[in-house]
């Protein structure tokens, strides 16, 4: 499980990518978190963030109905959201190989 300070690092960067593949509401987000191993993202980081893309105009949302209960709120990236998603994606590749090449070397001193 990923550490919760770690996880607001990035989480938005995670968000833009799956809402970049699909639109989805929270729920469908935080399971597809989950099952990639990412993170169990409860409701009061998960939320927040979101409305925050929305209020950055990164995602968009609009309703649609539910086949089990009451509409959802669904979530789509905008262009502004790939074109940031495509900076910080570059950004993270080199943050993840640099931390890659420290913390994957044999020689790390004990």
């Amino acid at each position: 499980m990923t550490p919760r300070p770690w996880l607001h690092g990035f989480l938005d960067l995670c968000l833009l990518a799956m809402l970049r593949d699909q639109p989805d509401y929270g729920y469908g987000l935080a399971h597809r978190l989950a099952v990639a191993g990412v993170a169990d993202v409860p409701g009061g980081t998960l939320y927040p963030a979101l409305l925050r893309l929305e209020q950055q105009g990164l995602a968009e949302p609009s309703w649609a109905p539910s086949d089990t209960g009451p509409r959802r709120k669904y979530y789509a990236i905008t262009p502004a959201g790939l074109d940031l998603l495509a900076a910080q994606a570059d950004e993270w590749r080199r943050f993840r190989d640099g931390v890659d090449s420290l913390v994957g070397s044999p020689e790390v001193a004990r």
